[in-house]
């Protein structure tokens, strides 16, 4: 803190007053001569002085400008230099990956000439590539077009000693790539620089890759067109000779104006790669005229804008002048529009509350106009006689500064009597020094926002009653939250108002993301979003069916995400109850599986009669060898040959009668559907020999064909078998009814692979000899309790169908022709081949029992 006192401030104007008042001493003591001769030296001196400073100023900015330009030069350079660096590095790799392949024994010569050939019709500055092996010698090459006849390298040749020998045992002894500095072979031609890439094959050296480049090329198109464009860019070898470029000339000292000039800006760098042998050199063009051109231009140049800047100065005094006051009455009548225009408004009141201004937003408001406001005090005419208390406490807050930031609702009166809600917000008015002269009060009429808001709360309240009145649960909560964002009356009654209901509703319905679930997928993570990437793609979207224990209920679980109010991402949850539907469902199961085991009974009842007689043989046979027996040993003839030889037949047709028994058995059997992994021929030979017994009571021949090597399918057989044999049974019955002759009296079944659809199924196909089906009983062939025989109950073929497609397969019927005449019908229908995965699977957790006779 400055403690100095005021009385000592205006020191330091003390000695330049002294100093003046020397100098008119000083003057006053010359004669008037010598005040003349030193008023004539007074503008010489003036324009010296100014002279000299325009010299140093001009002199500090060329000492500038020579400094720029060599930083700028050598930023070029060095630019240049990473370029033509990275070219060589660049080729150097493509060598490199040709080494390698040839290490691996990849590429043979036609192989390696046309990656070569490649290479150099790619990259200019390459010349020739060539394959030398471990003896030195040329085992292919390419070369480009503009390489001279005496540069080429023909396969077959022994590298000569020279420069190219020496970097091969270098690349040899090293194992690394090796350059080596450029050679000019004849005359004019462009001095190659080589690299030599050493073949390392399991760890012994094969050979090298030699490129060799075009210096000149190299220095075209890898150094950039700005740096070529303004300097003169060399090539020199570690002699200091130029290799590729055109150095700009010397400066002949006896042309120069002054022999202090400035030389030549230039800068040189070498090129990594290659070592320091190889440099490269940039010189900059002459643009300037030099010290005392640019001298006598800038005196000139400084003198004439002084002038001119004169000139100028008042001109620009006068147009300023002009321009503020043309600013200023563009900024009040922009200032006036703006106050017309606004549609908020405004109403100023000094310190004694009198209202001084009032804009035409206002009086449009009240239907006032300004002369009839203005100058007016309390209580206004817009007020409504009714809240004249609380508009003069309102008032008394405004001018005490009682005001509130957000401002304060009112009723205002319309010069027609109207009323409308306003909105006012009251402020200080500051004027141009800082002095408060009264009260700024903005008016927004705010009647239509409340119509809307209440609008807006009735709409809530109506969309609230009807979410509560849902018979489904429904609950909203943010991703990774335990936070309930909404809940319905039903979710309330079932799980509470806590979120745990929520959450477990999702996991048990498998909704979440797999990653939302786990904590260890941070790795996953979106990072503009906060989110794991895969968070809504993984997430099963159809309806999901889960069983609550706690409640004793099936939920049917849909979800969908959602923005909540507040930006954040939210999953909302509805869950219905179908407990009475799964229960019809499971009843209707139930109904389906007794009606498929009362149509095997009805089958087994009309194959009754075939049956008997099929058992009839055996059971037969069975008596007459045991009376045999019995006979043959009373009167002593039989020998333990001939009675091995009738028990062994006796026990074969006993065998045979088990067998008929235990497939009607197993065909009748009322079981749970059990789809494992089945052999199709054993399905078909079993449905056959069932069926054959029915057949050939009705005098019908069947045939069968089964394709062989058959993929196994997903498929319970006892119920595929019943679809065979209704459908063989059905051929039999309809051959019967159309009374064919002995001859054309066939049921043939195939089985064959097929591609259905675009997957690969096995097709059953049951062929007859009927008089096939008319119109309009196959638009109603599988419909329940729909049937063509008198005592039919219409069941069989629909229950066929329900079979196939429960083993997500189609069954379809068709009528056979011979031109216009039906010769009979077939049925068919498929079945999807078991997946490789489920085959396994189902194989090992579902094994089918194997059938023994009973």
């Amino acid at each position: 803190m400055d403690n100095t006192p005021a009385t000592a401030q205006p020191a330091p104007a003390a000695p330049m007053a002294a100093l003046a008042r020397k100098w008119r001493t000083w003057w006053r003591s010359l004669s008037p001569a010598r005040q003349d001769r030193f008023a004539a030296l007074a503008p010489l001196a003036a324009v010296l002085l100014f002279m000299a400073a325009i010299v140093s100023a001009f002199w500090y900015l060329r000492a500038e400008e020579v400094e720029r330009e060599h930083e700028a030069l050598k930023r070029d350079v060095e630019y240049a230099q990473q370029r033509v660096r990275l070219r060589l590095l660049e080729r150097q790799e493509q060598l490199m990956r040709i080494a390698r392949d040839l290490s691996n024994q990849e590429l043979d010569r036609a192989e390696f000439v046309g990656r070569a050939e490649s290479l150099i019709s790619q990259y200019p500055e390459l010349q020739a590539i060539t394959w030398i092996d471990e003896k030195r010698r040329i085992r292919a090459s390419h070369a480009a077009p503009t390489l001279g006849s005496s540069e080429l390298r023909v396969a077959g040749e022994v590298l000569t000693p020279g420069d190219t020998a020496d970097a091969y045992e270098l690349a040899h002894d090293l194992l690394q790539p090796v350059y080596s500095q450029p050679i000019a072979t004849q005359g004019d031609s462009t001095p190659l620089l080589q690299l030599q890439v050493p073949l390392n094959q399991q760890g012994k050296f094969s050979g090298v890759v030699l490129g060799e480049y075009s210096t000149d090329s190299l220095l075209r198109y890898g150094t950039p067109t700005e740096v070529l464009a303004r300097y003169a860019v060399t090539l020199l070898d570690g002699k200091n000779q130029v290799l590729a470029g055109t150095p700009l000339a010397r400066r002949n000292p006896s042309t120069q104006l002054l022999p202090w000039s400035p030389s030549a800006n230039e800068y040189e760098v070498p090129v990594s790669p290659v070592g320091n042998g190889l440099v490269l050199r940039a010189q900059a063009y002459r643009t300037s005229l030099g010290v005392v051109g640019n001298g006598l231009f800038w005196l000139v140049g400084t003198l004439s804008a002084m002038t001119a800047w004169m000139l100028i100065a008042t001109w620009r005094h006068t147009r300023r002048r002009m321009q503020a006051q043309q600013a200023l009455v563009a900024e009040t009548n922009f200032r006036r529009a703006m106050e017309n225009s606004v549609l908020t408004g405004m109403r100023a009141l000094d310190l004694q509350g009198r209202i001084t201004y009032v804009n035409a937003a206002f009086c449009q408001m009240t239907g006032w106009s300004e002369a009839e406001l203005v100058g007016l005090t309390a209580p206004f005419p817009y007020w409504p006689e009714s809240d004249y208390e609380a508009l003069y406490a309102k008032l008394r807050d405004e001018l005490s500064g009682k005001t509130l930031g957000g401002g304060f609702h009112v009723r205002v009166r319309r010069k027609n009597g109207t009323q409308f809600d306003a909105r006012l917000y009251v402020s200080p008015l500051i004027d141009a020094h800082g002095q408060q002269t009264g009260w700024m009060t903005s008016m927004t009429d705010i009647t239509e926002p409340n119509r809307i808001r209440e609008q807006l709360s009735a709409s809530y309240e109506r969309f609230t009653i009807v979410l509560e009145s849902l018979d489904a649960s429904v609950s909203v909560a943010p991703l990774g939250s335990q936070e309930l964002l909404f809940a319905n009356k039903l979710y309330r009654q079932w799980f509470g108002s806590q979120t745990v209901g929520h959450l477990q509703l999702v996991a048990q319905a498998g909704v979440v993301p797999a990653a939302v679930s786990s904590p260890a997928g941070m790795d996953d993570e979106d990072g503009l979003m906060g989110l794991p990437t895969d968070s809504l793609t993984s997430a099963r979207t159809e309806n999901t069916e889960i069983y609550l224990p706690d409640l004793g209920k099936w939920l049917e679980v849909r979800s969908r995400y959602l923005n909540w109010v507040d930006g954040r991402l939210a999953q909302m949850v509805i869950a219905t109850d179908i407990t009475p539907r799964r229960l019809a469902e499971e009843q209707a199961a139930r109904q389906a599986e007794r009606a498929q085991s009362v149509s095997r009974l009805i089958t087994m009842g009309e194959m009754a009669s075939s049956v008997a007689h099929e058992l009839n043989q055996p059971l037969t046979a069975i008596n007459n060898y045991c009376s045999g027996m019995v006979s043959r040993i009373q009167s002593g003839q039989l020998t333990e040959e001939a009675l091995l030889t009738a028990l062994q037949k006796t026990a074969h047709q006993a065998q045979r009668a088990g067998q008929i028994i235990q497939r009607i058995r197993a065909f009748v059997k009322k079981s749970e559907p059990n789809r494992a992994l089945a052999d199709v021929h054993s399905i078909v030979s079993e449905a056959v020999e069932l069926a054959d017994i029915e057949l050939r009571r009705h005098n019908v021949r069947l045939t069968h064909y089964i394709a062989a090597r058959l993929p196994p399918v997903m498929a319970d057989t006892i119920l595929i078998e019943q679809v065979l044999v209704n459908l063989m049974k059905n051929g039999a019955e309809a051959i019967q009814m159309a009374s064919r002759p002995t001859s054309g009296r066939s049921v043939e079944l195939r089985v064959v692979p097929k591609q259905i659809e675009d997957q690969d199924v096995v097709e059953f196909s049951v062929q007859d000899t009927g008089k096939g089906l008319a119109p309009e009983v196959l638009e109603r062939l599988f419909e329940a309790f729909f049937s063509t025989k008198e005592e039919g109950m219409g069941m069989g073929l629909n229950l066929c169908r329900s079979i196939v497609e429960s083993h997500h397969g189609r069954m379809q019927a068709e009528n056979l022709y011979n031109g216009s005449e039906v010769t009979g019908c077939r049925f068919s229908f498929w079945l999807p081949l078991a997946k490789p995965v489920d085959a396994t699977t189902d194989s090992v957790a579902n094994p089918q029992p194997p059938r023994t006779i009973a």
